[in-house]
């Protein structure tokens, strides 16, 4: 054991040497000793800042807005159809004609006494008149995942990267011929404002 105890052990060689002692502190090499303890020291303090700073309300608030939108409008389409419906919330998020806001996105509508008029909302789930209770898990668990992806950083996706419409396949809007088609992804037909 001994043997072994001897090599774990730190000596002051592993910081510096005798020929660093004729040497400025800063123009010392970094021993690989010290190089390891300053990189834990830098991931501690990063785990605790992590865990210290609590994630501001708004940012929760959109994560499960998010989360939501992307699950009741393209739960049955896989990752990357509700992917893609992120993705356009997020651009409208940008875009200085709607809401700054991911559940002001999502939320926008008309609205009689503080309530959401049925069918009248941006986003058809959210007025439909049905409670907003995710009972399928996986793809719950799949939309929380993505929202939080698209709350952390830029997500591109080829060929809707400017979208900020979309509808069903099955249906025709009106609005439809007014903007420049991109691309269909899953059950949806994804479109950006002319000129863009």
């Amino acid at each position: 054991m001994k043997p072994i105890q001897k090599k774990l052990t730190l000596t002051d060689e592993d910081f510096y040497s005798e020929e660093d002692e004729q040497t400025p502190i800063s123009k010392r090499p970094m021993k690989w000793a010290i190089r390891i303890c300053l990189a834990m020291a830098a991931l501690l303090v990063a785990l605790l800042i992590g865990l210290a700073v609590p994630i501001p309300a708004q940012a929760s608030e959109d994560k499960s807005c998010l989360a939501e939108a992307m699950y009741y409008e393209a739960r049955d389409q896989g990752w990357r159809g509700m992917l893609a419906v992120g993705v356009v919330i997020q651009n409208r998020v940008r875009d200085d004609r709607y809401p700054n806001t991911v559940c002001g996105v999502v939320r926008q509508g008309k609205y009689r006494n503080g309530n959401p008029v049925r069918h009248k909302c941006q986003f058809s789930y959210y007025c439909d008149g049905k409670p907003e209770r995710p009972a399928e898990k996986q793809p719950w668990s799949v939309a929380q995942d993505l929202s939080k992806l698209l709350l952390t950083g830029t997500v591109k996706m080829t060929g809707i990267e400017d979208a900020t419409h979309y509808h069903a396949t099955w249906v025709n809007p009106s609005w439809a011929d007014k903007l420049e088609r991109l691309d269909q992804i899953g059950g949806h037909v994804f479109y950006a404002q002319k000129g863009n």
